[in-house]
């Protein structure tokens, strides 16, 4: 009994774990509570924008493919590389092959 009791604790105790939120989260008001660390590929973040101006911390938001947000820190050198490449025009970004001669 002692270890049905120990097994139903151990999966309740790893089910709230798992359902905890990995990244600081936002708040009903779209303000940041902290600030997510790891960097996030290019080719996962289809749109980035600031925190309200009226929030005590400035974050950038980015949303991933996913549709997940993470709050950011603007400071951070991966953050500030990936807004420049989004400022590049399309086409200097685009590569076009010419056509064959034939």
């Amino acid at each position: 009994m002692k270890t049905l009791v120990s097994l139903v604790l151990l999966i309740c105790f790893l089910g709230h774990i798992s359902a905890a939120p990995v990244a600081p989260s936002m708040q009903a008001d779209g303000c940041c509570r902290g600030h997510e660390r790891t960097a996030i590929p290019r080719g996962k973040v289809v749109h980035m924008g600031m925190t309200p101006s009226d929030c005590a911390s400035k974050s950038i938001i980015i949303t991933t493919v996913l549709g997940r947000k993470f709050c950011i820190d603007p400071n951070c050198a991966w953050v500030k590389k990936l807004l420049e490449e989004l400022k590049k025009p399309a086409s200097s970004t685009v590569q076009t092959k010419r056509p064959k001669k034939i």
